[in-house]
């Protein structure tokens, strides 16, 4: 889809109502189902996230971009996700929070995004962590600089690509609650997305659908 089309449906998507749980659960492991209640959490008292969905033009063609995580020992090392992350002082709210995040990953400039949109918030037990997605814009192709401390790839996703169907999978992962666990995930090319990052993906796939 070309970027300058994909602009055309945003007024609609801002006006769409988020299919929350019901997009989330479609791409969760079983064993998560319950987590996505806030009862499930709300003693927790979960740290603070933000991520931003951020999308942009290449070769006229919109994309959105993910980002390959540094392997580190942690419950998230290595996997795909967003740029994003932990609330800093510094913020003055959660959106604030994903901006500044987005500039020192990938080196996108917090005035170069237009920031649509809250989605609808998710909690991931392994680290505890609760987090809010924004839906966001750049006019021009951004000129990425991955942060090497935090970044090892860039992922490049195309919209028609991740609008497709068939790149949803069910496969077995070993994660950090299970040796062994299927799980449902997006794969294109060499990636597999899984967890809380698919669940994101599923409710942003989901309420782009309706207005197409």
């Amino acid at each position: 889809m070309k970027f300058t089309d994909f602009l055309n449906y945003v007024p609609k998507i801002i006006n769409q109502e988020l299919p929350a749980f019901n997009a989330h659960a479609k791409m969760a492991p079983i064993e998560r189902i319950s987590s996505l209640n806030p009862d499930y959490y709300k003693d927790n008292n979960p740290k603070q996230s933000a991520v931003m969905m951020l999308f942009y033009p290449k070769q006229e063609e919109a994309h959105l971009i993910l980002i390959r995580r540094n392997e580190y020992p942690g419950v998230h090392s290595a996997q795909i996700s967003f740029p994003g992350g932990q609330v800093d002082p510094v913020d003055t709210d959660l959106k604030a929070t994903a901006l500044r995040e987005t500039y020192e990953e990938v080196g996108v400039i917090p005035s170069a995004i237009d920031v649509v949109m809250p989605f609808t918030e998710i909690y991931i037990p392994p680290s505890n962590f609760l987090v809010k997605p924004f839906l966001g814009l750049t006019a021009e192709t951004p000129h990425f600089i991955p942060n090497p401390d935090e970044v090892t790839a860039l992922i490049e996703l195309p919209l028609r690509v991740f609008l497709d169907d068939s790149i949803v999978i069910t496969t077995e992962m070993e994660t950090s609650y299970s040796k062994k666990i299927i799980v449902p995930a997006f794969k294109f090319e060499d990636y597999i997305v899984w967890g809380a990052t698919a669940m994101i993906l599923s409710e942003l796939k989901e309420t782009i659908k309706r207005v197409l």
